[in-house]
């Protein structure tokens, strides 16, 4: 390839393909016409030397040599746009920029509507989705530039990922308004759960993978016992549903727990353990540290979820438990 005469806009096709895996999405995104950007494709492939890209049924899946360099256009474009555009400027009111976050629904109830409201108010142009949060393919999904924000508990991270803590989240017990079990053993909303009882009711385990363990477990191995895990949902809100209309119980988010308990009838309860509580992390690429952006959208994220760090001794139960 003869780097001379090569055309640089062939670079942005060329994301935009990666991205998209589609010529229509990659133009509709791009603002060209279809035809364009498959003759930019070709292109692409004549310079590169390679097809860049096979057809799969409706889409385009990426060659190994395409994806060997997606990261490194991805880079290269952000830092071509960072010095064109500067760094220290953002023009919320006007903005049209697009984010994606990655989370479980608990940040459905917890963070979008302050969120949403934040942006109607100062950025009206600007798009947000939360999308599912895989917890295992995270990392992949921020390195191909297909989510802009992870939100998770805290685990190790590679080198070249950025994180800021947002809050720490303690666990409580949650169970149907006059579950039979706790009214024959007097145990009222805001009360430690007797051991036995945590250990012989059915518990539902909210797990995008389906694991079988989560909080609460290291915690009861450490004092011998374990718990009976009955069924196991990819969401929290199939978790706090399930319990509410059965005889199960389940430990989740103390914060969530008393946002939803009142509306879907639940009792708050506390744990018979002491439970390590859940530290929760943004993450993203380095490469987006510095975007002006970005910034703001952590920003906003940030200040939208400090009210939920919270002291975790204070006890729950009596306000939702009317």
């Amino acid at each position: 390839m003869n780097f001379k005469t090569f055309d640089l806009n062939l670079l942005r096709v060329l994301d935009a393909l990666l991205t998209t895996h589609s010529t229509t999405q990659a133009a509709r995104k791009l603002g060209l016409s279809q035809p364009a950007v498959s003759s930019a494709l070709a292109r692409l492939r004549l310079s590169l030397g390679d097809p860049l890209f096979v057809r799969h049924g409706r889409r385009i899946v990426p060659t190994e040599n395409a994806l060997r360099l997606q990261v490194p256009l991805r880079l290269l474009l952000d830092d071509a746009e960072r010095m064109l555009c500067g760094t220290g400027h953002f023009d919320a009111a006007n903005a049209q920029d697009r984010f994606r976050i990655a989370g479980s629904d608990f940040f459905a109830e917890m963070l979008m509507p302050a969120l949403a409201a934040d942006v109607a108010r100062e950025a009206p142009g600007i798009r947000v989705q939360l999308v599912d949060l895989v917890p295992e393919n995270f990392v992949e999904t921020l390195e191909r530039h297909q989510i802009d924000l992870a939100l998770l508990p805290q685990t190790v991270l590679p080198a070249w990922v950025d994180s800021h803590v947002l809050f720490q989240s303690s666990f409580v017990v949650i169970a149907r308004r006059g579950h039979p079990r706790l009214r024959a053993a007097r145990i009222t909303a805001g009360d430690v759960m007797p051991l036995d009882l945590f250990c012989d009711l059915g518990h539902v385990l909210f797990s995008p993978e389906g694991k079988l363990e989560g909080p609460g477990d290291a915690a009861l191995s450490r004092v011998g016992r374990a718990r009976r895990v009955v069924m196991t949902l990819p969401v929290f809100s199939g978790v706090y549903n399930t319990v509410a209309g059965s005889d199960t119980i389940a430990l989740i988010p103390r914060q969530l727990a008393e946002r939803v308990g009142a509306r879907v009838g639940l009792d708050i309860l506390l744990p018979p353990v002491p439970i390590d509580p859940a530290v929760i992390s943004m993450v993203w690429h380095k490469r987006a540290t510095t975007s002006p952006a970005h910034r703001w959208l952590r920003d906003k994220v940030h200040n939208a979820t400090r009210c939920l760090d919270v002291p975790a001794a204070r006890m729950v139960g009596s306000q939702v438990a009317q």
